[in-house]
């Protein structure tokens, strides 16, 4: 069992294109011919696959498990995320894209900031306690709105269908993410579309214009300046530190960036000569309850840490610590509970998570933990509920598999093959292990599905039966028939036994010593059993 259950299966990962593909169809068949748009920020014209409408959807349908993936909402003050989201709208509005925009602040100290097609927006915690005036959030608001307005993430996915011939492309989804085997289906584009690297010239046309709505809205356009200024600092200041997973690795500061901002100030100060405001106070105190609380969020980092490191001992006195400075925080108490039940405590788990639930009802790795933590304390119902609640939120293999393991338990084969065959389209260890439970039922009921048969003639003419195993598991006592019919009519069954048979492998057999006479041949499988890995 992984070490945290958020943490199920953390590493480095790609997206296929096939997967993508996959993805994006069950979204909608958006592709139907090529068009020409004008891009309703700059007034260019340029090729577009994605509507309007369909930039909508794509941001409605990836909001929630994106945010999930990221840590969740921030909820112990709703005051900051209330605060974000009239900073963001008031920028937003100076778009004249009418976008539904949304901000929410997202419970990750990573710092980083990211837009979703149809104006659906974000900005971590992490972030908002480096920034130093409510002029410094707006720009990077406004730089967001930008990103989203423009089409640079409809762009991405329309490069990537020119390139790739289908919908969606490695050009958005090969990217490092810290979350990689459990995701599935939506949550696996969500995560190519939130990290997607945007080229110079997005960049460029969103530090314009977002310095132009940033100023439209009241804001001095300085603080685009002094933004950037301390990003160039801090990525010389902290070339180790979580910036590079963060902003710094979607949104790359440097002196140009610096320069073009500053080149654009003074026109905008006579233009919107009332762009006097840089919030100081107001965002201080706005943030005031994250300052507080950064010694505990810092303590739950570094329990995290030591939970990767199985030193439970030093992540569980971390994460008390945590719970001492801020007991409201809910992922705090989840940490808790997944620490109890790496741990073996489960009846412990459960009551850290039931504590974290009832903080926060709408994080999927609270149900997750506590589904895992009722299953291993046999409390089915509780657990089938628990997992069917984490799908809701956040599709994953690891909830997938435990509901396959508790329908096999029960006697439903039927329902637990369902199961692991959704758990199956994750990558990595998770995938492969929903993929061989998946194998162990269905391989017997269907294995001409996963091992195909074939007669051909040899280069003397004696017929040759090959057998494939397409599966990554060995499979044993392959029985094969093979039918064939005679010039004159007649037809028989000849039977051959292949007693193992290599994940990935093929073999020859001889079926016949001649073959005179036969006119027509066809294999197929009929039984086999799958090795257990």
């Amino acid at each position: 069992m992984p070490t945290s259950i958020l943490d199920a299966a953390r590493s480095r990962w790609n997206l296929s294109a096939k997967v993508g593909l996959r993805s994006v169809i069950g979204l909608s068949l958006f592709v139907i011919v090529a068009g020409c748009v004008v891009n309703p920020v700059t007034g260019n014209r340029e090729v577009g696959f994605v509507s309007f409408d369909q930039q909508i959807a794509i941001g409605k349908q990836h909001y929630l498990p994106a945010q999930q993936m990221q840590g969740g909402q921030y909820q112990v003050d709703p005051g900051v995320s209330a605060y974000v989201n009239r900073v963001g709208q008031k920028v937003a509005a100076k778009s004249g894209v009418p976008l539904p925009y949304e901000f929410v602040v997202l419970n990750s100290s990573v710092p980083n900031a990211w837009a979703l097609p149809g104006g659906k927006i974000a900005i971590n915690r992490g972030l908002l306690t480096e920034l130093r005036n409510e002029g410094e959030l707006a720009a990077v608001l406004g730089h967001e709105a930008v990103h989203a307005a423009a089409r640079h993430g409809a762009k991405a996915m329309e490069r990537g269908m020119l390139l790739q011939g289908a919908m969606l492309a490695t050009a958005i989804g090969t990217r490092d993410s810290e979350h990689s085997q459990i995701l599935l289906g939506a949550a696996q584009m969500a995560a190519g579309l939130i990290t997607t690297k945007y080229g110079r010239n997005a960049e460029r046309e969103s530090d314009f214009y977002g310095t132009e709505y940033l100023a439209a809205a009241g804001y001095d356009p300085r603080a685009a300046v002094t933004l950037q200024e301390t990003f160039v600092r801090l990525s010389k200041d902290r070339p180790q530190s979580n910036w590079l997973q963060g902003l710094f690795a979607s949104h790359p500061p440097s002196t140009e960036r610096v320069e073009n901002n500053k080149s654009i100030v003074g026109r905008l100060q006579s233009q919107y000569p009332e762009a006097t405001r840089f919030g100081g106070n107001e965002y201080q105190q706005a943030m005031s309850t994250l300052r507080r609380d950064a010694p505990a969020y810092k303590a739950y980092d570094d329990a995290r840490k030591a939970a990767a490191e199985k030193d439970w001992k030093t992540a569980l006195a971390q994460v008390n610590e945590a719970l001492s400075l801020q007991p409201k925080e809910a992922v705090f108490h989840g940490l808790r509970g997944d620490i109890r039940y790496r741990q073996e405590r489960f009846a412990d788990a459960v009551t850290n998570y039931d504590r974290a639930v009832k903080l926060d009802d709408g994080f999927f790795s609270h149900y997750l933990g506590r589904g895992m933590a009722n299953k291993a304390l046999r409390s089915g119902g509780q657990a089938k509920r628990d997992l069917a609640r984490s799908l809701e939120l956040l599709p994953t293999a690891v909830a997938y598999n435990a509901l396959g393991e508790l329908a096999e338990a029960e006697g439903n084969s039927d329902a637990a093959l369902k199961y692991y065959q959704a758990a199956s389209g994750a990558q990595g260890e998770a995938g492969r292990t929903a993929l061989v439970n998946s194998l162990r039922i269905d391989l017997p009921r269907n294995p001409s599905r996963y091992l195909p048969a074939r007669v051909a003639r040899d280069s003397q003419q004696r017929l040759v039966l090959q057998v494939a195993n397409t599966t990554p598991v060995a499979v044993a006592n392959v029985e094969v028939v093979v039918e064939v019919a005679t010039a004159d009519g007649t037809r028989r069954a000849l039977r051959s036994r292949i007693p193992q048979l290599r994940a990935g492998a093929t073999q020859l057999v001889q079926v016949a010593a001649g073959a005179t006479g036969i006119t027509d041949a066809r294999a197929y499988v009929t039984s086999a059993k799958m090795v257990q890995p």
